[in-house]
C-alpha cells in the first residue's frame, strides 16, 4: 500500500528501503535519457539504502543489454553508483509495447514488483490515448501517475483530461509534474518569505509597487520544434511554470509544509488572479526571433528553423501583465514574461517597492527604488537599496546585499521522482490549479488567434522588440556590496 503524504517526513526512511517501480512510457525519448533517468540516478546515488525497480517501455527496439547500457549511460552523466544504482542496473528490463493498447499495457503492468508509479514522458495526445487503454484495466491498487505539461492545451481539454485520469486514480496519486519549482527552491522561497520579519510585512500592495517574473535564456529552438512550434513560450513557460511561482511568491503563510495546506494555498491565489484590466490586448505581448548573433553563434530566424511551421506564427517571447485580485496583492501588476534567444540568462523574481513617502531634498540620487531580487536556479537572493556614497554624504548610490539559498544535491528532476515514489504530492499540480492556469491565460490565446495582438520580431541576441517598454528585469545590476555573513558561515 502507499503511504499518504500526511506521514511522508516521518516515515521517510521505511519507504526508501521499500521496493517501488518506476515504469516510464516513452522510455526510449529524449525526455527520459535527458533529465528523468539522470533525475533518478542521482537519487539512488544520494540515497543508497533506496531500493527501485525500473520498467521502461516504448515503440523502440531495446534488448536486455543495449536497454542496461542505455539507463547506465544516463546515470554515468551525474556520476550515480553505489548499490542502489547496481540494483536498479541489474533488475531494470525494457518492453516494446504499444502503450494505447489496453491488453499490452496490462502485460507490461504484470511486470512491475510493486504498485507502480507510471510516468508517461510522451506527447500529450498520445498520453490521452494511452489513460483511455488503462481506463479498460484494474491497476494495483496504490499505483500512482506523473504527467508532463502541457497538462491540456487549453481549458476545457485540462477539464475533460482531469476527468479522465480521476477515473483511474485518486487526486493524491496523480502527479502533474512541474519541475520548474524542485523541493528546494520552494522552500527558500517560503524561508525567505515567512521566516523574517523585515521581509513578509512588506510584501503586499501597501510596500509592493510591480513584481516581475522571469526566464529569459539564451538558447533558441534547438531542435524543439516537433514540440515548441505547437506550444511557445505562453504555453511552455508562462501558463505552467511562471504562474506556479507567483503563486508561491504571493501565497499566505501555510499553516503547515504539508502537500495539502502548501497546494490549498496555491490555488486560493491562483483563483483570485485574472489578467491585468481583464484586458488580454494591452496587457499582453508577443513576439519570435529573426537572424541574429549570440556570444559568436550566429543563429537563424525562428521561422527557417527546422521543422517549423512559419504560419503557426510560434512567439519566442512573451508577456503577460496579471494581478492577484485578493486583500494582500490587489492593484499591484505582476509581469509574467519568458523568452528565448534573448541576449541574457535570466531566471529571476524582481519585486519593485514603492518610494518613500517623503526624501529630504538635500539628498541628490537615491531616484531608483528599492528592490529584492530572488534568483532562481542557482537560488540567490539579492537587495538593492539606496545608501549613502563615498565622500559627499548628501550623494545617494546604489549598494547590493547579497545572499546565496541553500541548494539541493538533486537535480529538478531528481526532487520531483522523490516525491513521486515516496507519495508526496507537495510539488505536484494539483487538478483545479491546473485548471486555473488555463482559465487566466486562454483570454490571451484567444485574442492572439484572432490577431489582436501583433507578432514583433527581435534580433536573435537582442533584449526584445525595441518598441516593447523596459522593465525592472532589464536594469543594470548594482554594484554587489560585501556580504555581512561571517566567512566561517559561508557555504562553500
Amino acid at each position: 500500500m502507499r503511504r499518504g503524504a500526511a506521514d511522508y517526513r516521518a516515515g521517510m526512511t521505511n519507504a526508501h528501503t521499500e521496493s517501488a517501480t518506476l515504469l516510464i512510457l516513452g522510455a526510449s525519448g529524449d525526455l527520459a535519457a535527458r533529465l528523468l533517468m539522470p533525475g533518478l540516478g542521482g537519487l539512488l546515488h544520494h540515497e543508497p539504502e533506496r531500493r527501485v525497480q525500473l520498467v521502461g517501455a516504448g515503440t523502440e527496439e531495446f534488448d536486455d543489454e543495449a536497454w542496461r547500457a542505455h539507463v547506465a549511460e544516463s546515470f554515468a552523466a551525474v556520476d550515480a553508483v553505489g548499490p542502489a544504482v547496481d540494483a536498479l542496473l541489474e533488475s531494470t528490463v525494457y518492453r516494446t509495447v504499444d502503450v494505447t493498447d489496453a491488453e499490452q499495457m496490462r502485460t507490461l503492468l504484470d511486470e512491475c514488483d510493486a504498485p507502480p508509479s507510471i510516468y508517461f514522458a510522451l506527447p500529450p495526445a498520445i498520453t490521452e490515448r494511452c489513460c483511455a487503454a488503462l481506463a479498460e484495466l484494474d491497476l494495483p491498487e496504490g499505483t500512482a501517475l506523473a504527467l508532463e505539461k502541457p497538462f491540456g492545451t487549453d481549458l476545457a481539454s485540462a477539464e475533460k483530461l482531469n476527468r479522465e485520469v480521476l477515473k483511474l486514480v485518486p487526486e493524491d496519486q496523480i502527479h502533474r509534474v512541474d519541475h520548474f519549482l524542485g523541493r528546494s527552491t520552494v522552500l527558500n522561497l517560503l524561508g525567505l518569505r515567512f521566516a523574517n520579519r523585515l521581509i513578509e510585512p512588506m510584501l503586499n500592495n501597501q510596500h509592493v509597487e510591480s513584481v516581475e517574473i522571469v526566464y529569459d535564456e539564451e538558447l533558441g529552438l534547438e531542435g524543439r520544434a516537433r514540440y515548441y512550434d505547437h506550444a511557445g513560450a505562453l504555453v511552455d513557460m508562462i501558463q505552467s511554470h511562471l504562474l506556479q511561482v507567483m503563486a508561491v511568491l504571493t501565497m499566505n503563510a501555510p499553516a503547515t509544509l504539508t502537500a495539502a495546506d502548501l497546494r490549498d494555498e496555491k490555488g486560493l491565489v491562483l483563483r483570485a488572479t485574472r489578467l491585468w484590466q481583464n484586458d488580454p490586448v494591452a496587457n499582453s505581448r508577443r513576439a519570435r526571433y529573426v537572424a541574429g548573433t549570440i556570444d559568436g553563434r550566429e543563429l537563424p530566424a525562428y521561422a527557417d528553423e527546422e521543422g517549423v511551421d512559419p504560419s503557426l506564427e510560434t512567439e519566442t517571447l512573451a508577456e503577460v501583465v496579471v494581478e492577484v485580485a485578493n486583500w494582500r496583492w490587489a492593484g499591484v501588476p505582476i509581469l509574467l514574461r519568458s523568452g528565448k534567444a534573448v541576449a541574457s540568462r535570466r531566471r529571476e523574481i524582481v519585486i519593485t517597492f514603492r518610494p518613500p513617502a517623503h526624501v529630504p531634498a538635500e539628498f541628490e540620487g537615491g531616484g531608483t527604488p528599492d528592490r529584492l531580487r530572488i534568483a532562481i536556479s542557482p537560488d540567490e537572493m539579492s537587495l538593492e537599496l539606496n545608501v549613502n556614497g563615498p565622500g559627499d554624504a548628501y550623494d545617494l548610490g546604489r549598494a547590493t546585499l547579497h545572499a546565496d539559498f541553500g541548494r539541493s544535491d538533486l537535480t529538478a528532476y531528481g526532487e520531483v521522482l522523490s516525491g513521486i515514489l515516496d507519495d508526496d504530492p507537495t510539488l505536484s499540480v494539483r487538478g483545479d490549479t491546473a485548471e486555473q492556469c488555463w482559465r487566466i491565460v486562454d483570454p490571451v490565446v484567444a485574442a492572439w488567434n484572432a490577431g489582436e495582438v501583433e507578432l514583433d520580431t527581435y534580433p536573435a541576441g537582442s533584449a526584445g522588440p525595441d518598441s516593447w517598454p523596459a522593465g525592472a528585469c532589464q536594469d543594470e545590476p548594482a554594484v554587489r556590496a560585501e556580504q555581512t555573513t561571517p566567512a566561517a558561515q559561508r557555504p562553500e
